[in-house]
């Protein structure tokens, strides 16, 4: 396709041949509204506005719209300084544009005004049968205006307006009023679904005949997916009638309109031929799921397993991971999330790991790679008597892979590098993201972590010595921890036949945030308590985390370990005031069961990815809606109440996780490595804390306090084992929570008001529970909404709020960072594996940065994620691009976090862990 603009559509929809000259008189004619006569001046601005319009358009169409063209003229005037002139186009735009309102109206008052239904066919406009259409869909949204959206409608209408252009205006009007009311989500929402009836049951979401065409027309659906070769024919199996009535269309009711666009737009099964035919809705989507999840259920159990699964998610009460929504029930079901390997010191060693990696990218796999055992620059390579590069080079190439092998041909891969800290080239790899320097050591394609042992951290607080090594000269720390890594590394400090470079501890771990503080890069992973805490510590080491850094498994060169993610929805488990145990207990039994149900039905693309899912059967589950439930109890973040109830929530659904996956053993046998695991010792993740505190030699500030009657899950673990290696990870969540209505895993709200942009298009985004609270005090209305956005989404400085709003609604930037980090640590008393936890800060204070990195070390923290900081420069309406703006801090300009994305449809985000 040319990139030449050939067309102009006006306002009618009809389309002229695009025309230089045009718009040169209508440069003119402003110019002599200003009694300025000079061809030349206009001839430049016309040349200038169709160049940037044909920039524009490059790669979209061959079309402009009359807006689009008269906004180009409208900026080049004022880029070329003719400020009075550009004023005077501005005025004389309005003036036109008041005249087709009044015209507009008119027609609309006289009836004649027509909508063009098709090429052929056109009906008169008439609001009332809109008014009608819209009070069916907002039958208990009672903050919903349908007066305002109807006028607004009007003053955006024209004659002959084509009938999908009309439908767009309708849902605009709902959408554009989001800020004022979260129910205009709602009804948002209902518009799309509406559509997406019509367009697939031939009746919309308010027809009499929909709930019974929903539940009869499953069958045909699932068929067509299979005639297109998307479905697995072995869907076929499964008693329709049964699983049709189990279908509950009010549940589409649940979604809000982010939820239901990102679903819509990059989720649901299409059209092989026509790839704009959504021929999936939402609550086919979610049994979809749930079929694919029990199909080797037995013949007996599978209806009845299907349905119960179709119920948790349906309801949102938990839900699966995007690859496992994404492939679910497809010819090829790759449901995994995470996936971490390492590399061996050979050259063979090296290149099938980047042949595993490609074939793992190729299937939407978030990967996390150790390079630790890859010798560093000047090491001799025996065979050829040189000298080696260093383990740069073969970083740069994985980066490489990640970009070479994009997933399904739509997004690059997304891919993390681990090093531990005490490798020769650690100073080279921390500057792996830099925007300056030679660009083949630099990788902006992927992300990178360091692998930080205890000794390290304690060498920065005395203020000694670090020593760096060549791996090949150690190639047994890479497999050792605790005390074992700690007297074997000093006897290599103390050996001078080894290669070394020794350096102030001080000043590596100075460098290393320094880079955070520029690139956002590396992260920082603490290797020893991922190590120590391990249940799977006699059959392995762990040498990464992956790409989200909440998963904490074994990796060797016979083994690449696979996890597979889920997420209870906490808002959804708070009754009468308090965690909803009974709820608690029946949903993440059976969401452990269709995690383990994952590992059976999946595809993978490598044997080590195989063999090691299949040996020891590793399990996530996590949480969202952590904020919600703190909203619904009435707790504030920065409370003594909110690490409680961080305490006491997570060791519930560790017990019943726990309990679960024993029990599924009880029923299908233990995974294969169980015995002589820390299950197997009678050891549990609280009592690892201990154990880390006895290796590292220091007090973890961790209180052991205990709510449930563990003696009963320890009892049954010993007697029945348990079905998965390592059951809990909480992961970023941030598009199933987006999906779900709440927000993501554990974190504070990001901001009570602001813009979310993605590829799905731009999302208002308000805090409903603020809003409610607010309404009941009759402080809701259109001056407090401009107040909020007037102060970027934050209620701390708008007055006469009571101080307990503004400490309850407090966002994640003004929430302390101690606060973040306690509750963290809360949580992680109970989990096998990790969590994704993200560090916010509003300051460029190096100490506060590395105050808060070593208070999450003394916590006994395993991981953490981002360091994220708001944009030097915020606009008035607290506009954020997803996880664009939430940047890394470097002086007084924020360098955003490169997002890598992995295995959404179209979205631009990692989504493997969410």
């Amino acid at each position: 396709m040319t990139d030449m603009i050939t067309h102009i559509i006006k306002r009618n929809g009809e389309k002229k041949p695009f025309d230089t000259e045009r718009i040169y008189k209508a440069v003119k004619k402003a110019f002599e509204s200003e009694s300025i006569n000079d061809h030349d001046t206009v001839l430049t601005i016309t040349n200038s506005a169709v160049n940037s319009m044909q920039l524009l358009n490059k790669g979209r169409s061959q079309d402009v719209t009359v807006e689009e063209v008269q906004d180009v003229v409208e900026k080049e005037l004022m880029v070329q300084g003719y400020h009075s002139i550009a004023r005077c186009y501005i005025l004389y735009r309005e003036k036109q544009s008041q005249l087709r309102q009044e015209k507009t109206y008119i027609k609309v008052q006289e009836k004649t005004l027509k909508v063009k239904v098709s090429e052929t066919e056109e009906i008169f406009y008439n609001p009332k049968t809109i008014e009608d259409y819209l009070r069916r869909l907002s039958f208990d949204l009672f903050k919903v205006s349908i007066s305002e959206m109807i006028d607004a409608i009007t003053k955006q209408i024209y004659d002959g307006i084509p009938q999908s252009e009309l439908d767009q205006l309708i849902l605009g009007s709902a959408r554009e009023r989001i800020e004022n009311h979260y129910q205009y989500s709602s009804l948002s929402s209902r518009i799309i679904l509406d559509r997406l009836y019509t367009s697939i049951l031939g009746s919309g979401l308010a027809s009499d005949t929909q709930e019974v065409e929903y539940q009869a027309k499953f069958k045909d659906y699932i068929q067509e997916g299979i005639d297109f070769e998307i479905l697995n024919p072995d869907l076929l199996h499964f008693d329709f009638d049964k699983l049709s009535k189990a279908i509950d269309s009010k549940r589409d009711y649940l979604f809000h309109f982010l939820g239901i666009q990102i679903l819509v737009d990059r989720y649901f099964i299409r059209n092989r031929d026509l790839k704009s035919s959504v021929i999936e809705l939402p609550q086919w989507f979610w049994m979809r799921v749930a079929m694919g999840l029990a199909l080797k259920e037995n013949e007996a159990d599978r209806n009845d397993k299907a349905i119960e699964f179709y119920n948790v998610l349906s309801s949102m009460d938990l839900v699966s991971s995007t690859p496992t929504l994404f492939n679910s029930g497809t010819r090829f079901s790759q449901m995994s999330s995470c996936y971490l390997n390492t590399s061996e010191d050979s050259l063979d060693g090296i290149f099938k790991l980047f042949s595993d990696n490609a074939k793992l990218s190729k299937w939407a796999g978030g990967i996390g790679s150790d390079w630790t055992q890859v010798r560093a620059t000047g090491s001799k390579i025996k065979g050829t008597n040189g000298t080696s590069q260093g383990v740069i080079p073969f970083i740069k190439i994985f980066n490489d892979v990640a970009l070479a092998v994009n997933q399904g041909g739509k997004r690059k891969g997304a891919m993390c590098a681990y090093l531990e800290i005490w490798h020769m080239d650690i100073e080279q790899f921390f500057e792996l993201r830099k925007n300056t320097g030679d660009e083949r050591r630099r990788t902006h394609d992927i992300n990178t972590a360091c692998w930080i042992p205890d000794l390290f951290m304690k060498r920065v607080e005395e203020k000694g010595d670090w020593t760096l090594f060549c791996s090949g000269d150690v190639a047994d720390l890479h497999d050792l921890t605790g005390s074992a890594f700690e007297a074997r590394y000093c006897e290599y400090e103390a050996d001078s036949s080894i290669r070394k470079r020794v350096m102030p501890a001080a000043e590596l771990w100075r460098k290393l945030l320094t880079m955070l503080y520029e690139t956002g890069h590396p992260w920082v992973t603490y290797k020893d308590p991922c190590n120590i805490r391990s249940p799977q510590d006699h059959v392995g080491v762990v040498h990464s985390s992956n790409l989200c850094t909440e998963i904490t498994l074994n990796t060797s060169k016979d083994e690449t370990a696979v996890c597979n993610l889920a997420s209870l929805n906490l808002a959804h488990m708070i009754k009468d005031g308090e965690l909803d145990r009974e709820k608690i207990k029946k949903t993440v039994s059976i969401g452990i069961r269709m995690l383990d149900n994952v590992i059976d039905n999946n595809y993978y693309p490598t044997v080590e990815s195989e063999k090691a899912n299949l040996s020891h059967r590793a399990i996530g589950l996590g949480l969202m809606g952590y904020q919600d439930a703190l909203y619904q109890l009435n707790i504030d973040f920065e409370s003594d109440e909110n690490l409680e109830f961080a305490d006491a929530s997570m060791e519930m659904i560790s017990y019943y996780a726990i309990f679960a996956s024993s029990q599924l053993a009880k029923e299908r046998g233990a995974y294969d490595t169980f015995k002589g695991s820390k299950w197997d010792r009678d050891i549990f993740p609280l009592d690892t804390i201990d154990i880390l505190e006895k290796e590292r030699g220091q007090a973890i500030d961790v209180d052991r306090i205990t709510r449930l009657d563990w003696q009963v899950v320890r009892d049954h673990v010993q007697k029945y084992g348990m079905r998965n290696s390592n059951v809990m990870a909480i992961a970023p969540t941030a598009t199933i929570a987006n999906i779900s209505g709440v927000y993501p895993c554990t974190e504070p709200a990001y901001k009570n008001m602001y813009m979310k942009e993605n590829l799905s298009g731009n999302f208002f985004v308000i805090n409903r529970y603020l809003v409610d609270d607010l309404d009941a005090l009759d402080l809701w209305n259109e001056s407090m909404v401009k107040q909020i956005k007037l102060h970027n989404g934050s209620i701390g400085k708008i007055a006469g709020l009571p101080e307990s709003f503004v400490r309850k609604y407090k966002e994640t930037f003004e929430v302390d960072m101690h606060w973040l980090l306690r509750s963290a640590s809360k949580r992680m008393k109970w989990i096998d594996q990790s969590a994704s936890t993200n560090v916010f800060l509003t300051t460029q204070s190096g100490k506060i940065l590395s105050d808060t990195y070593t208070l999450a070390w003394k916590l006994g923290l395993k991981t953490t994620y981002y360091l994220r900081t708001l944009a030097a420069t915020q606009v008035s309406k607290a506009t954020v691009q997803e996880d664009v703006n939430i940047e890394p801090l470097v002086s007084a300009t924020a360098v955003s976090n490169d997002t890598v994305n992995v295995c959404s449809i179209l979205d631009p985000e990692c989504e493997a862990c969410q």
